[in-house]
């Protein structure tokens, strides 16, 4: 049998405390885990995983959102370091340690665990109430497309309006007004997510993007889908086991239909188009799905691992 010591705040920040000691038993053999969506790591844990694995300390999560400016998730505490995923303005962050100018822990909408530059993240405040769904939106200076531009958020980011200050047209979010047609309110997010991917074509790829700036492959699914009110998983593997129906053998595809492919994945636009971010284009097109095929070497022998519907 294993024990743990919880901790109240941050392992190693400055506004950790002595906490009561609690005993965390573990009883018979610790499972296989996905480090990444399980937070723990050599010295510590989400203290939601006590009595699962064992770790020296476990830590109450501070719950953070990214800044305005969004953050990157890596997978060290270094600006050098390979991204593993993104936080888009607005969205949460649990936070379990701190050094530096590094804080790790995982996003809230999926779980990913990452460190994401301190300075990228604050402590949350209000609850977001809107996401923007077109691939950038324009936040000006007083109700008025005529005014000096102060701000623009990717498709994704999350917002919160001001019900109050609500002019037409317009929606007061912080420091300005945004159109009331490039953001719709998070409890009521339906749309059709092919449209949503047709609109980033032409969107630079990025290595862990997920937002309207820059994004990935599945970046670009968790994305659209995401604004349809589906919740979905960060990396492609996590989709392909997580989301929708195999599609028989005899089934053809159609609009909203995924493929998957070694390390890919793309959405369908109708029977024979798949809209995709990919680094072959280095971007987000719409192209012949044959073409996508044709594009894998000899030497794979299923290009196609699964075709799945959600929709």
């Amino acid at each position: 049998m294993l024990a743990g010591e919880p901790a109240a705040g941050l392992a190693g920040g400055p506004d950790s405390v002595a906490a009561p000691v609690r005993q965390f038993v573990l009883t018979g053999p610790v499972a296989d885990y996905d480090p990444r969506v399980t937070p723990i790591r050599g010295d510590l844990a989400d203290i939601a995983l006590a009595g699962r694995f064992f770790a020296p300390h476990y830590v109450a999560p501070q719950n953070h959102r990214a800044a305005f400016s969004g953050a990157m998730l890596r997978k060290a505490p270094s600006g050098d370091a390979e991204a593993v995923s993104q936080l888009l303005p607005g969205e949460a962050f649990a936070l379990l340690d701190s050094t530096g100018e590094w804080g790790w822990g995982y996003s809230l909408h999926d779980g990913y665990c990452g460190y994401a530059l301190l300075s990228e993240i604050a402590p949350e405040g209000a609850e977001p109430t809107h996401v923007v769904q077109v691939r950038r939106a324009l936040v000006f200076a007083e109700p008025s497309i005529k005014t000096p531009m102060i701000a623009a958020y990717p498709m994704g980011a999350q917002i919160v309006v001001d019900a109050a200050s609500e002019c037409g047209k317009f929606l007061s979010v912080a420091g300005g007004w945004m159109s009331v047609r490039h953001a719709v309110a998070l409890a009521e997010r339906t749309c059709d997510p092919v449209g949503r991917a047709l609109q980033l074509v032409g969107a630079p790829y990025l290595w862990g993007g997920r937002g309207g700036d820059a994004l990935d492959c599945s970046g670009l699914v968790q994305l659209v889908l995401g604004l349809a009110g589906i919740s979905v998983p960060r990396d492609s593997d996590q989709q392909m086991a997580a989301l929708g129906r195999v599609l028989a053998d005899n089934e053809s595809l159609q609009r909203g239909d995924l493929v998957f492919f070694p390390g890919h994945v793309g959405l369908m636009a109708d029977a024979e188009t798949l809209v995709h971010a990919n680094a072959h284009w280095m971007q987000v097109v719409a192209e012949p799905l044959a073409d996508v095929i044709a594009r894998f070497p000899e030497t794979t022998p299923q290009p196609v691992l699964a075709r799945k519907r959600i929709i």
